[in-house]
């Protein structure tokens, strides 16, 4: 497809999302009077004159968007509403540990499948939709001041912005149990846009720990358009958790901006097993001193799928620290991408900032493309970043099998321990070796465990 056919192909698509807002805007009954939907309206007319980015952009040139510009798809709140029960629920959620739970299906909340019961006073754990109908205000006061519409997809979420998961916690509290928050796909008739808008807002001196949980059922392609916003105020921990598993026909993107004030701690955990074509951006600002962020991250990938993980951070305060590691997994004729970008700014000094992406490579048509940046505009810094690409060690391999182990049993031996420095940096303990399970089946492999 030539460049001028990709811009035409990137017009039209908007246009046919511009069709459709008349209609979603029916869907908003009261909702059509809420302050939000000022937001809403104002990012359809900035949509308005936007083109979906092409591989003429920098920011995308290792990730070509159109195969989903091949579909036209339908907000899911303008389709029939699929019906799924507690046992579906069960098949796709972590366990063995306690958690609150909210349950959406195409993006929107199913409150009969959620629990978030004998919460601790003040906390919030609810949606989207339901908080902006019952309390709009508070909805205001967060949604889209974290982050700013930087392309399209961005501004498709905002004007489309229906539900998604919003977890407030007040100051001064430790939320006992983790926030599970599940977003089943269920596509079996219809090609569907679904666009979780979600928010996280923990207060000075909270700390709290979220899992957001991907998965996808049923043939038909589907559109997965995020933007998570989040905001970790004064002497906050936020352990974040992304895991994300679905179907092989889905297209996934996400926003992240995550805002830290001082002192804060965010930990961001990213693992990518699903998906045929995939894009996160994870940024961060560091708006105070004394702060800590790290990002974890996983990612693999098989047949033809393409991977593409864009991390940012902002350092604009001194005295404060971030730490990156990345790791993938690449098999048959699968694509991945990495790009880390560190921003020192000049009144950052005393920063210490590190990067790390490294990946092996199963299949010889496996590719990575790794773009590592640094700007840094202070004189008194540690920064340092590094990317290895290689394949499984084949002196390991040998030394492990002389020791009488089969061959598939050593390979996964040794893809266990790659993963493992991700997968360890887990906090909740009854997640690792559900992660490790995942791995494996994943990768067609045979599974091994530290048992």
């Amino acid at each position: 497809m030539s460049e001028t056919n990709k811009k035409q192909s990137a017009s039209s698509g908007i246009e046919w999302y511009l069709e459709k807002f008349s209609s979603f805007e029916n869907k908003l009954n009261g909702r059509f009077q809420s302050p939000i939907h000022e937001i809403r309206k104002k990012a359809a007319g900035l949509l308005f004159g936007m083109d979906f980015p092409t591989i003429k952009n920098e920011e995308w040139k290792y990730t070509n968007i159109s195969p989903i510009l091949k579909f036209n798809f339908i907000p899911s709140v303008n389709a029939d509403v699929v019906n799924v029960t507690k046992e579906h629920i069960d098949s796709y959620v972590f366990n063995d540990f306690d958690y609150h739970l909210l349950v959406f299906v195409n993006g929107i909340y199913f409150r009969e499948l959620s629990r978030a019961e004998n919460l601790q006073d003040g906390i919030i754990i609810d949606s989207f939709g339901n908080l902006e109908k019952n309390n709009p205000e508070l909805l205001k006061k967060y949604v889209n001041k974290f982050s700013i519409i930087d392309n399209a997809f961005n501004a498709l979420n905002t004007a489309f912005a229906y539900d998604g998961a919003v977890v407030i916690i007040p100051d001064n509290l430790i939320v006992e149990k983790p926030i599970q928050i599940l977003f089943l796909n269920v596509s079996e008739k219809e090609n569907l846009l679904i666009q979780p808008r979600n928010l996280v807002v923990a207060g000075k001196n909270s700390q709290s720990k979220i899992i957001i949980n991907y998965r996808g059922a049923g043939g038909k392609e589907y559109f997965d358009n995020i933007v998570t916003e989040i905001l970790a105020d004064e002497n906050s921990v936020v352990d974040f958790y992304k895991v994300q598993k679905e179907n092989e026909n889905a297209f996934h993107i996400e926003k992240v901006q995550a805002v830290q004030k001082r002192s804060s701690v965010f930990n961001h955990y990213n693992f990518v097993f699903g998906g045929s074509l995939v894009r996160n951006d994870i940024n961060s600002i560091l708006d105070g001193e004394g702060i800590e962020c790290h990002y974890y991250g996983l990612y693999l990938t098989n047949k033809k799928r393409h991977v593409d993980n864009h991390t940012f951070v902002e350092h604009a305060k001194p005295n404060c620290m971030s730490n990156e590691l990345y790791k993938g997994i690449m098999d048959d004729e699968s694509r991945g991408v990495f790009n880390g970008k560190i921003l020192v700014r000049k009144d950052a000094q005393k920063t210490n900032a590190y990067q790390s992406n490294k990946a092996i490579l199963l299949s010889e048509k496996a590719r990575l493309d790794t773009k590592p940046q640094l700007e840094i505009f202070a004189d008194d810094v540690k920064c340092s970043h590094g990317a290895a690409i290689g394949s499984l060690d084949e002196l390991s391999e040998f030394y492990i099998r002389s020791r009488g182990v089969p061959e598939d049993i050593a390979k996964s031996m040794l893809i266990r321990a790659f993963a493992s420095d991700v997968i360890e940096q887990t906090k909740i303990e009854e997640l690792k070796e559900q992660l490790n399970h995942i791995v494996f089946e994943q990768l067609h492999r045979k599974e091994v465990t530290n048992k």
